[in-house]
């Protein structure tokens, strides 16, 4: 199994990601955060051979010309290595820090895919651009602004998602599903395949097989020391996610939603340290995949080797590099033989 992570700097991002191949990663990917999410990805590119996925960009606030420049760009620096990684984010934020319209998300985003396919399309052979969708209209596009065809082809485009009707629809549209880090194996085994399944059923002829990629947040440790720094490291992220209304599904799922609220309320009131105490070790072992190197692979092998041939790590705590050596020898190993 091949195995990404994420890359957070921007001024050491060529470094950092040179640090990570040499441990033995297969790629990097950004996210939307304090940094623009495709400079870091045009650095790593640069310096290392490693896929570059953005992770997510966000799609709505963008117009896919934009989008479609960025990613034909990266994928000819990369020399055929990068993946569109895009996401719908949720409402607050669409609306109101980047001040643009979140109405109907599943459409929209399936108009973005489309908007995008057309442009990449027509840069590819040269026919005319002529998208006409519910959100965005293409229909011009002249030989000033033409980068042309491209030897690799036109870079695939995943989408994140977490609902059943976004699933399903980036299931029948999008080269690749994103799966969301705050899951649970009953959550993606009695929600998520349903979706994929529906989506896969009307995939139209043409598109290549869905790469599924799940994102998992490792709790991973190889002594006592080392798994309580883990611990710490992911409940603080695991009740972030968990204030999101987004994400109460999966507490839904696990009979746990009554935390969304109470974590929500704590935001709100800028109690950020204390909703930590709130994530319980039963919620770690369901949301994160726990344990030393070993055990961390043979979990992620038994919920997603038969799905999946690549997935997206987060640890988010300082790891020792003896330690993601012994944990990247150990997913590598998933699906060998």
């Amino acid at each position: 199994m091949e195995v990404d992570t994420a890359l957070y700097g921007l001024e050491d991002s060529a470094e950092r990601a040179r640090e990570l191949e040499a441990l033995g990663f297969d790629g990097v990917f950004t996210f939307e955060g304090p940094h623009d999410v495709f400079l870091p990805l045009a650095l790593a590119a640069a310096a290392t051979d490693l896929r570059v996925w953005s992770n997510v960009a966000i799609a709505f606030p963008r117009n896919p010309m934009h989008l479609a420049h960025a990613a034909r760009d990266l994928q000819r620096l990369s020399g055929g290595r990068f993946v569109l990684g895009l996401g719908t984010q949720i409402r607050t934020h669409i609306e109101r820090r980047f001040g643009e319209d979140f109405d109907r998300p599943v459409q929209r985003m399936s108009d973005t895919i489309a908007a995008l396919r057309a442009i990449l399309h027509t840069w590819q052979t040269g026919e005319p651009l002529d998208h006409r969708g519910p959100f965005r209209t293409h229909t011009l596009m002249t030989p000033m602004f033409d980068p042309g065809p491209s030897e690799w082809g036109p870079p695939p485009i995943h989408v994140g998602a977490l609902g059943p009707r976004l699933t399903e629809m980036v299931a029948a549209e999008a080269d690749g599903l994103l799966l969301m880090p705050f899951t649970s194996r009953r959550f993606f085994e009695e929600h998520s395949l349903e979706a994929i399944d529906r989506g896969r059923s009307r995939r139209r002829e043409g598109l290549p097989e869905l790469e599924l990629v799940p994102e998992l947040i490792l709790c991973v440790g190889r002594d006592e020391a080392e798994m309580e720094a883990a611990d710490a490291g992911c409940r603080a992220l695991l009740s972030f996610y968990a204030s999101t209304p987004a994400y109460r599904p999966v507490l839904d799922a696990e009979g746990r939603g009554d935390l969304q609220p109470r974590l929500r309320e704590m935001t709100r009131a800028g109690h950020w340290e204390e909703m930590s105490a709130l994530i319980d070790e039963a919620l770690l072992d369901t949301i994160t995949v726990r344990g030393d190197p070993r055990s961390v692979a043979a979990q992620i092998a038994e919920r997603y080797g038969s799905h999946a041939e690549r997935v997206a790590v987060y640890m988010p705590y300082a790891t020792p590099d003896g330690l993601l050596g012994e944990l990247l020898d150990a997913l590598h190993g998933i699906g060998a033989g």
